[in-house]
């Protein structure tokens, strides 16, 4: 499996690296399709520039740096991720096929389309792969399990030995309880005899 991944990953990121480094070098090519989506999203998430331009190249930038990690195995889960994230809008505003009126321009836009959706689906699979080891989730569960169990028997043996102490203590007080009546007895019928008369 160590073997496949080595093989797929960097096939997985070649459209990204080759595709951001020629953005990179030239992204008023893409500026006008990204304006139509790009800005609108960037107002909603915050404090990021409207300028189409700086946007794209935004996208490239992250695009080329998390196609050569996932290239070199380095993060391999997070560049993924961020690959998928960047892929939205790219596919959206590169490859809007409801806008498009020629039939023919349409059909390659909706297989663009699709294809970027299969590179998403690759993605988050890329993303989720833990390398056969099992996930966070599972070790989070498995450890809390663990300490659940430790704590249950922790709790029972101090149970069991204060039971124990306590039929002990409880042994030791009858013991005692009985030894003293008996003491008492004894001196009682010691002053008895000593007693004139008795």
């Amino acid at each position: 499996m160590a073997v496949l991944r080595r093989i797929a990953r960097p096939l997985l990121a070649a459209p990204f690296v080759a595709g951001g480094l020629r953005t990179l070098r030239d992204p008023h090519g893409a500026a006008p399709a990204a304006e139509a989506v790009a800005v609108p999203l960037a107002r909603r998430i915050g404090p990021l520039t409207e300028d189409p331009v700086h946007l794209v190249r935004i996208n490239a930038a992250v695009q080329f740096g998390a196609g050569a990690l996932l290239t070199l195995g380095r993060f391999p889960r997070f560049a993924s991720l961020a690959l998928a994230a960047s892929l939205v809008p790219t596919t959206l505003a590169g490859h809007a096929w409801w806008k498009e009126e020629d039939p023919d321009r349409r059909t390659l836009q909706r297989l663009q389309f699709a294809k970027n959706l299969g590179l998403i689906g690759g993605l988050l699979i890329a993303a989720a792969d833990t390398h056969g080891k099992p996930s966070l989730a599972y070790r989070t569960r498995t450890a809390v399990s663990r300490g659940n169990r430790t704590v249950h028997r922790g709790a029972t043996r101090a149970g069991d030995r204060t039971q124990r102490v306590a039929a002990t203590a409880g042994r030791s007080a009858s013991d005692a309880v009985h030894g003293t009546g008996q003491a008492v007895r004894s001196v009682a019928g010691s002053a008895r005899e000593a007693l004139p008369g008795g």
